[in-house]
């Protein structure tokens, strides 16, 4: 037997039917040091390949090489589900963990709303963190019967982390930028966006400029005026601010009837933690990663795969 299929017989024994080194050698009348290393060689050739599937593996080489791509200082890439209809909370529970091991602990944590926040709500375990201050990032409150999102994963981050949340009680987008300028020039808002503007980190999604934009379900926006913002060259939004494939503002008058922290406060940030998962965010994750508007990815490996072959 040659050594490439001694190499396949032993792989097929050690892991097919579970045999001990020790079994092996005496099976195939070699050492017990030698079947270590036709392991070991089977691995280096391909002929092996080892996979973790648990929601809170990940992918090291990956997030090596997005780390290298795009200056960013980390990556966290866990590995995507057969079943997609799982992927967001893989990635939320990625995201739940990553928070959880966050050193230093933030004293304040600006964060953005949606249904990937919300899913990394739920994902914390009480006592994540002691004592964080979390607030919100840009306007939440809802203009139909879903009111109320916003606002709540806020508290529920704050309250699993025994702190305080402190809620922006705006629409994200008004209707009349005159309204906007009123509001932000309210006192007590404005001491909000400016805890926000200095928080020690940001949690942030974004999403693509399409019919089911959150801001569409939400009232802000209708299906037409997005599409509209796509047309004119919208991969998505980033704090509810429509941003071009370069990351600048597609659309003036609406960035200035928009709510919240501008997009320099997380190009300047020091901890800028970007989660995104499945292919209809590839758009506007590219943008948000090549744009300097993160620090840290969190996402799917097929995420982490189409960014790296577009760059």
């Amino acid at each position: 037997m040659d050594d490439e299929l001694l190499m396949v017989r032993v792989a097929e024994l050690s892991y097919d039917e579970n045999k001990t080194q020790d079994e092996i050698g005496a099976l195939l009348d070699i050492s017990r040091w030698k079947v270590g290393r036709l392991l070991t060689q089977a691995r280096e050739r391909g002929i092996v390949r080892i996979e973790i599937v648990h929601p809170r593996a990940r992918r090291l080489g990956l997030e090596r090489r997005l780390v290298d791509a795009f200056g960013i200082s980390d990556a966290i890439v866990v590995p995507a589900p057969e079943d997609q209809a799982g992927l967001l909370d893989r990635v939320a529970l990625a995201a739940a963990d990553y928070l959880t091991a966050m050193r230093p602990v933030p004293r304040t944590l600006a964060v953005s709303w949606g249904r990937t926040l919300t899913a990394i709500a739920e994902a914390l375990p009480d006592g994540w963190a002691n004592g964080v201050t979390v607030v919100q990032a840009n306007g939440g409150v809802s203009l139909n019967r879903r009111s109320g999102g916003a606002a709540t994963l806020a508290t529920t981050i704050a309250h699993r982390a025994a702190g305080q949340a402190v809620l922006l009680p705006s629409p994200a987008i008004l209707e009349r930028v005159e309204t906007k300028q009123a509001i932000e020039a309210d006192r007590f808002v404005a001491g909000i966006l400016d805890q926000a503007a200095h928080a020690s980190a940001y949690l942030f999604t974004a999403g693509p400029a399409e019919a089911d934009s959150a801001h569409v379900e939400n009232g802000y926006l209708t299906a037409e005026d997005v599409a509209e913002l796509a047309r004119r060259g919208a991969v998505g939004d980033v704090l509810g601010r429509y941003i071009d494939a370069e990351g600048n503002i597609v659309d003036a008058q609406l960035d200035a009837r928009t709510v919240g922290v501008g997009l320099d406060r997380l190009r300047a940030a020091d901890r800028a933690v970007f989660v995104t998962a499945g292919a209809a965010k590839h758009d506007i994750a590219r943008t948000v990663v090549s744009s300097g508007l993160c620090t840290v990815i969190i996402t799917d490996e097929n995420t982490a795969r189409a960014l790296l072959e577009e760059r």
